[in-house]
């Protein structure tokens, strides 16, 4: 599968930096102004971002931030917003909850700021979500997907939505953990599976949802077990699961990790596979450790299979970023959109100001739009309409797709 693999270059971002984007600019500049016929007398509104840009996530926060940043470009030789030049600015949140808030708050203290793109970590949207509020700043993120962002802290039994400027595209971990649970357990026949997280808002929802599925599915969790984000050595965690003999490992969490302990497993004589939920998905899994077989479950179908995703994938290209667009390009891309199309109609021509802040949020929810990835709509608590999930497996040197399909309770 070509799933447009982030090459983290040394050069490539410079956290923090601002990139106006404009009608006529050349992707090198930082400062043009807008040519050809726009209206840009109104002045500047900013599109920001926050995303890991680097570190051990970047390379899916770099595709986010060339993603988003292709949407803004376009968007200004279009003249999509008449009257005002868009800018792109992207924030280093280095996955991690409090930069991200330093992040946000940076972002919000500039009147100029509309709308923020992401996270991509559920555990950093946490940090953002109350900052970016008490603002109105609508904020769409193209990877959230715990529960609680949306639904409150009882997201099953009495869901109420917290920030009503907060939307995602991503399906949630009460989708995505159960989709993944029918799959392993009625498919792929697995009966006996260690579940492992990495404790952070992300890993331990999404491997909680899974553990229920599987076990209302008939599987047996022969172990419930917790590694660190940061860890390297998973003996300890091998040594107590593989007297157990599970069939196979449910691994929530992301790729820097999941690779890694991969690798461990097969080392430790574990020949089983691994699986693990969207933060995972990305060649860098492979590269770390990931073995041919071992599974993961995303958001939305192959980009190359959409033939609505055909034109960004040539544009992006034709853009020349020094990164690949990675797991969630075509997610930020069209998030990007969904408050550039809305930003549009709120201003309609006219001037942009604190008055339709929440014109605009209300704008974003309802968006009705005909994405890259498909049809972009958002329900009554900012969540995604659209329930689509693919099953990669690691094929040679990434994944693969095996199967889409929406997840339907039985």
């Amino acid at each position: 599968m070509s799933r447009k693999r982030a090459v983290v270059a040394t050069a490539a971002v410079l956290a923090g930096a601002l990139v106006l984007t404009a009608c006529g600019t050349n992707r090198s500049e930082t400062g043009g102004t807008a040519g050809g016929s726009c209206d840009t007398s109104k002045g500047t509104l900013v599109i920001g971002m926050i995303a890991p840009l680097s570190g051990g996530l970047s390379a899916l926060g770099l595709g986010m931030r060339n993603s988003a940043e292709l949407a803004v470009d376009q968007a200004n030789q279009k003249c999509t917003v008449p009257g005002y030049r868009l800018a792109f600015q992207a924030e280093d949140d280095q996955a991690t909850a409090q930069i991200a808030g330093q992040a946000a708050t940076k972002l919000s203290s500039d009147p100029n700021v509309v709308g923020v793109v992401g996270t991509l970590n559920s555990s950093t949207s946490q940090s953002v979500q109350p900052i970016l509020a008490g603002k109105k700043i609508v904020q769409v993120s193209p990877a959230n997907t715990n529960p609680t962002l949306t639904l409150g802290e009882a997201p099953t039994t009495d869901p109420k939505r917290p920030f009503p400027g907060y939307f995602r595209v991503a399906t949630t971990d009460l989708v995505q953990g159960p989709f993944a649970a029918q799959y392993m357990v009625q498919k792929a026949g697995k009966k006996n599976i260690a579940v492992i997280d990495d404790g952070k808002t992300y890993g331990a929802g999404l491997a909680e949802q899974f553990a229920k599925e599987a076990t209302r599915l008939g599987a047996t969790i022969v172990a419930r077990e917790k590694v660190g984000e940061k860890d390297t050595d998973f003996s300890g965690v091998i040594a107590k699961i593989r007297p157990l003999n599970p069939d196979a490992v449910y691994y929530g969490g992301e790729y820097p990790v999941a690779g890694p302990l991969s690798a461990q497993l097969a080392g430790a004589g574990l020949a089983i596979p691994l699986m693990g939920g969207d933060g995972i998905v990305d060649a860098d899994f492979v590269s770390l450790g990931g073995r041919p077989g071992d599974l993961a479950t995303n958001v939305g179908a192959p980009a190359e299979s959409l033939p609505s995703a055909t034109a960004f994938i040539a544009d992006y290209e034709a853009a020349g970023f020094a990164e690949e667009f990675s797991a969630y390009g075509v997610l930020t891309y069209d998030v990007t959109n969904v408050i550039i199309n809305a930003l549009a109609k709120v201003a309609d021509g006219g001037a942009f100001d604190d008055a339709k802040r929440q014109e605009l949020i209300d704008a974003v929810q309802q968006t009705s739009l005909d994405g890259a990835n498909g049809k972009v709509a958002f329900d009554q608590y900012g969540d995604t309409t659209n329930m689509l999930l693919t099953i990669y497996s690691v094929e040679g040197s990434d994944f693969a797709p095996v199967e889409t399909g929406t997840f339907r309770s039985s």
